[in-house]
């Protein structure tokens, strides 16, 4: 598999520490407000190349953090009138609801800074130790012109770089660059005991303890999105391998996500939650629009793209019912099943090979559809010239099953109809048979008002939603 290295700034071979085995840590939301577009962009990406490579055989070792103490947790308990812990621990639930409606997989491991403070004071210790850290009044500071690659990640020359967000300013500072390891104790704020006073770590420190502690003192991807790789990951860079550790060997950063192709932003009043999207789209068209576009590529959010994605995704599940419906009917007269998936076996073999291609080319999602597209309408096109057998039509299904692993966006609603829904499908279907076609046309309009459109074709009954 090829990816694109942040660090190196070009694709190259992913060649993990061990064999068939990848440790990726994922930088997590801070968890003071709803998950908006932005956080499920990147949740989808990288829950996508995980998925990916489950799907070529490694043993993924997934971490995704909760960041659940800095300003912003503190602020907003305050002015909530509760704990830090108290709202942190509502949003961190909040976050997995709609995580799980994504279908975005739970991480192998999810740590909070809070848990972690014994940790993170070790490593301040050793940067102390070995001449990178030094005290102020307000903190523990990190002093970047002892690292000689500071920038490299970036891309900025030591002389270009400013303080960026999160990085408390001080005419102190030995550089203007430096960031804060330990903020000193402030009346109100949450605090612990430490070497050096009371106090509370800085945002930084928190990912280069948790990834070390669950990945270990090098490990193989660390992801984010295109907005923490200055400040925030050029300094975990810092503070990791100035403690002697190898940490990350390769970077990947998603692009950003715009509304009607300007920037998100409250200010600008074009700010989404995913739970605001909810409300008109269900979350797997969300899921499906978010990861179509390659994701080093910006992305534009509009009603239209999303309006897009729906019909695109609602094609596909229409497909899914009535190749499923073949291959659970009464199969085809006078042909043999025996002689196997014959011409849809064809198919899968050429379009799991383009599916795969693509996405072995750092996660080229467009070529990876356009294998399912042109495997859709193939066999779209079998069916409409003399049907598929029951083996074929099992072939096919099943491959869509196979591919859905790694993009989870495909419904298989079959069986997922509330029970109430197939008793009046049944129900329709019966006064049909009945010759009752008055009540019939009663059930076809009580569905359609719930959503679900019936098709009657010489093959049977289909529904899908609308």
């Amino acid at each position: 598999m090829i990816i694109y290295d942040t660090m190196k700034k070009k694709k190259v071979s992913l060649d993990t520490l061990e064999e068939g085995r990848v440790g990726i840590y994922l930088c997590g939301p801070t968890v003071y407000d709803y998950a908006h577009l932005g956080h499920g962009r990147s949740a989808i990406v990288f829950d996508l190349l995980r998925r990916y490579l489950m799907h070529r055989g490694y043993e993924v070792i997934f971490v995704r953090n909760w960041t659940d103490i800095d300003d912003k947790t503190i602020d907003r308990a305050a002015k909530e009138g509760v704990s830090v812990r108290e709202l942190t621990e509502r949003f961190i639930d909040i976050y997995r609801e709609d995580y799980g409606r994504l279908n975005i997989l739970e991480p192998d491991h999810a740590p909070k800074p809070t848990d972690h403070i014994d940790d993170m004071l070790g490593l301040i210790q050793k940067l102390f130790d070995r001449g990178h850290a030094y005290a102020l009044n307000d903190g523990i500071y990190y002093d970047i012109s002892t690292y000689g690659e500071y920038g490299k990640l970036s891309g900025q020359s030591l002389d270009e770089l400013r303080s960026g967000a999160r990085v408390e300013v001080s005419g102190e500072k030995r550089n203007p660059g430096d960031f804060v390891l330990w903020k000193f104790e402030k009346p109100g704020e949450p605090s612990w005991e430490s070497p050096w006073g009371r106090g509370r770590p800085g945002w930084h420190i928190e990912c280069s303890v948790m990834s070390l502690r669950y990945l270990g003192e090098t490990f193989d991807i660390h992801c984010g999105g295109q907005d923490l790789i200055f400040p925030h990951h050029e300094d975990e860079v810092a503070q990791s391998a100035g403690a002697g550790y190898g940490f990350a060997r390769y970077w990947m950063h998603n692009g950003f996500l715009n509304i009607d192709n300007e920037k998100m932003s409250k200010s600008l009043g074009n700010f989404f939650t995913l739970r605001d999207i909810f409300k008109k789209y269900r979350p797997l068209t969300v899921r499906f629009f978010l990861l179509s576009a390659h994701y080093r590529a910006p992305l534009n959010f509009s009603e239209e793209n999303l309006q897009h994605a729906d019909s695109t995704l609602k094609r596909y599940n229409d497909f899914i019912i009535r190749v499923r419906e073949a291959a659970e009917g009464p199969g085809l007269p006078g042909r043999d099943d025996g002689e196997g998936a014959g011409r849809v076996g064809d198919l899968v073999n050429a379009a799991r090979k383009d599916f795969e291609d693509g996405l072995d080319d750092d996660l080229n999602i467009s070529r990876a559809l356009a294998a399912v597209a042109g495997f859709v309408h193939s066999v779209n096109s079998l069916m409409a010239e003399n049907g598929l057998s029951k083996c074929e039509a099992e072939t096919a299904l099943r491959f869509m099953e196979e591919i859905d692993e790694v993009l989870g966006v495909f419904t298989f609603e079959r069986g997922m109809l509330p029970e109430e829904i197939e008793d009046l499908i049944r129900e329709r279907r019966d006064a049909r048979t009945a010759g009752n076609y008055g009540r019939a046309d009663e059930i076809r309009d009580e569905l359609l008002e719930q959503g679900i459109v019936l098709e009657d074709t010489k093959d049977g009954t289909r529904w899908k939603r609308v």
